[in-house]
């Protein structure tokens, strides 16, 4: 405020926490604003999201329906995952959830937001089970590194390796091969913000909307068919049959 007046007539919150001191003070002072992310306290004002869980489900799914058993998660950093921030922490929970549904074991890592940290995780990857075939990301930054290890360790995307996201578009367009993944539609999150808090301001006692967007899987060109490992020993795969005893 200056001399008692607000500057603004509300406020848009991004890289909303699930406990955010800003959404808290907002919301007790009664001050007009949405979230761009989501917690419980943002409930009270309206907000827009991803959909990350269910992102992350379907990158799972996607993978699964194309062989793939051995699934590895490249989530954002340790600091964002550990401070709280619902998308790190959604993502993760949308993965366990699917590979365990699948009967899979879920391998997730946590990784910094650049391209050392993704060859890095590769590294990681490969060393604790040298049979994975595929990985989920949600991590932007390292996409690149992501690339650049598998190509340290003779792995051809999407030959012998398939790599599907949730990123925004130019992320995956610009590397090579381009990146199967669901898109982040930024710009139409920020749009849909910008018409929450107008109809906030315009009508402040109706109930706040809240926005949950799950867009659809681009395919591209990073996902394929699984081909296993040379020399790995594949999953065993049991038939239904009955037996007559």
């Amino acid at each position: 405020p200056c001399a008692g007046v607000p500057r603004v007539d509300g406020v848009i919150v991004m890289e909303v926490r699930r406990e955010d001191n800003r959404v808290g003070h907002l919301a007790e002072a009664g001050f007009p604003f949405v979230a761009i992310g989501r917690n419980l306290r943002a409930d009270a004002a309206g907000w827009v999201d991803l959909d990350f869980a269910g992102l992350a489900s379907a990158c799972v799914q996607h993978l699964a329906d194309l062989g793939h058993r051995r699934i590895a998660f490249v989530n954002r950093s340790e600091r964002l995952f550990y401070s709280g921030y619902g998308f790190a922490r959604l993502g993760d929970e949308g993965y366990t959830e699917a590979m365990t549904k699948l009967g899979l074991t879920p391998r997730a890592y946590l990784c910094d937001d650049d391209i050392v940290s993704g060859q890095e995780v590769v590294e990681r990857i490969l060393r604790d089970d040298p049979a994975t075939t595929s990985l989920v990301t949600q991590n932007e930054a390292a996409l690149e590194g992501l690339y650049r290890g598998l190509t340290r360790h003779g792995r051809s995307v999407p030959r012998d390796f398939s790599v599907v996201g949730v990123a925004a578009s130019p992320w995956a367009e610009q590397v090579s091969p381009p990146l199967t993944a669901a898109d982040i539609p930024a710009k139409e999150m920020s749009r849909v913000a910008v018409d929450l808090l107008v109809e906030r301001l315009r009508s402040p006692g109706s109930d706040p909307r809240r926005v949950l967007m799950k867009p659809l899987i681009a395919l591209r060109a990073s996902t394929g068919r699984c081909r296993p490992v040379p020399g790995s020993e594949p999953e065993p795969e049991f038939p239904d049959f009955d037996l007559d005893f």
